[in-house]
């Protein structure tokens, strides 16, 4: 089964950057672009519901390093 030319990594909870970088470096693809997302809570202050930011969400866009089909 081969790989997919594209795939998307996640920064999981605990990991750090260079630590997501090093788990896509060992699958054999190289990142390509890189997009954050905050995670948003809903508080209720006064009756009146708010959005605060509590974290936020790294997604690695990589692409595989090699692509040979003569094997």
């Amino acid at each position: 089964m081969s790989k997919k030319s594209k795939e998307k990594f996640e920064v999981r909870e605990g990991e750090s950057i260079d630590d997501c970088l090093d788990r896509i470096k060992a699958e054999g693809y190289f990142p390509v672009r890189r997009t954050e997302e905050p995670i948003f809570a809903e508080k209720i202050t006064n009756g009146k519901a708010h959005y605060e930011p509590i974290k936020r969400k790294i997604v690695f866009e990589a692409k595989l390093f090699e692509q040979n089909t003569n094997n």
